[in-house]
């Protein structure tokens, strides 16, 4: 079996200090090469079997990532449009909590409904902050502006102790922390970040009875039959989550293939073992600098206070980090190095 580091180095030749997996991932060699091959495919004019194999092929190496069936995984797009149908689910007047300043996609479809009571809590504070009446509780396992992780055990003991039902986003998780779907009544995720996709597909984790969804987004590719749904209103639904898919984006799916196998074949134990060690490194090296991150303990994510502004000069010396709020928002993935920690902190240092 072929180790961590030949398999990264087989695959990724990034030609940048490259630290901004948290925004997009880069793609692997055995990606890229599957991209290709669809798009070849494509304007050929050869039959497009292959890609829905390959669309369901990842529905599958989710599923397997997250612990669930297959039949519990639903396709799509983006998180927001999974949020949507989540929040289309509520009654008028249901009560949902959220952290403070999670990412937009799992906050908005819940506010834009504009009949719900939507509040929020810090996300340290979130299962304390469950409370009679409350009916779903929205949040990131991990948070995109600085990394810290939700504790997810707490929040559904908290969740079940009231009636409530969790929806839990592990966009900025699945990669390199398992995924533990079965903890929450729904999960979704995007896959072009720690799971090294192209952009365009996402998953969503539904119960074995479906919870409370009713697929108000259904077209043809929910029927249990498709190519029996092209016309007219769908006669039977998918008997599995398929029913909340959308029409999918084969040549994304495609490449999406070869990185779930890449994913799969190194082990999200042995990546988070690699992305930890690098993020705790900036840390101890933030200190001897005399800097403070955002406490994210656990996280391959660090957030660092008052440096935001440092962005372009960090990317002028081929160094990619994110500004976030005036935080520079550094992250770690299995295709860095020490070497790239290092050559973080010394322009950092001046």
């Amino acid at each position: 079996m072929a180790t961590f580091d030949h398999l990264v180095r087989a695959e990724f030749a990034p030609r940048n200090t490259y630290l901004n997996t948290a925004s997009n991932a880069l793609l692997p060699a055995r990606t890229v090469a599957a991209l290709q091959d669809a798009a070849r495919l494509r304007a050929e004019g050869r039959s497009l079997d292959p890609l829905f194999a390959d669309a369901e092929a990842c529905r599958a190496a989710y599923a397997r990532l997250a612990g669930v069936p297959t039949r519990r995984v639903a396709a799509g797009a983006t998180v927001a449009l999974h949020t949507a149908l989540i929040a289309a689910s509520l009654p008028p007047g249901a009560e949902v909590l959220t952290a403070e300043g999670d990412f937009t996609s799992v906050l908005n479809p819940f506010h834009t409904r504009g009949d719900l009571k939507v509040r929020s809590a810090p996300l340290e504070r979130l299962a304390e902050s469950v409370r009679p009446g409350t009916a779903l509780v929205a949040v990131s396992a991990a948070q995109s502006a600085d990394g810290r992780v939700a504790d997810l055990d707490a929040l559904g003991e908290a969740a079940r102790g009231h009636g409530a039902r969790t929806y839990v986003d592990f966009s900025q998780a699945a990669g390199w922390l398992p995924v533990t779907a079965d903890a929450c009544d729904y999960s979704v995720t995007i896959t072009h970040k720690w799971l090294l996709g192209p952009h365009g597909v996402a998953f969503l984790v539904v119960p074995e009875d479906f919870g409370d969804l009713t697929p108000v987004q259904a077209g043809w590719v929910a029927g249990e039959d498709p190519w029996d749904s092209c016309y007219g209103p769908v006669t039977e639904l998918a008997r599995s989550a398929r029913r909340f898919d959308s029409s999918p984006a084969l040549l994304d799916h495609a490449g999406l293939r070869a990185s779930l196998e890449l994913v799969e074949e190194i082990g999200v134990d042995a990546i988070r073992g690699h992305d930890l060690a690098l993020a705790d490194r900036f840390r101890a090296g933030l200190a001897d600098l005399g800097r403070t991150p955002v406490p994210a303990p656990g996280s391959p994510i660090v957030s660092v206070p008052g440096l935001g502004a440092r962005q372009p000069e960090l990317a002028q010396a081929g160094i990619q980090v994110s500004n976030r709020a005036g935080h520079l928002r550094a992250s770690f993935h299995l295709y860095n190095t020490r070497d790239d920690v290092d050559r973080l902190l010394d322009v950092l240092s001046g």
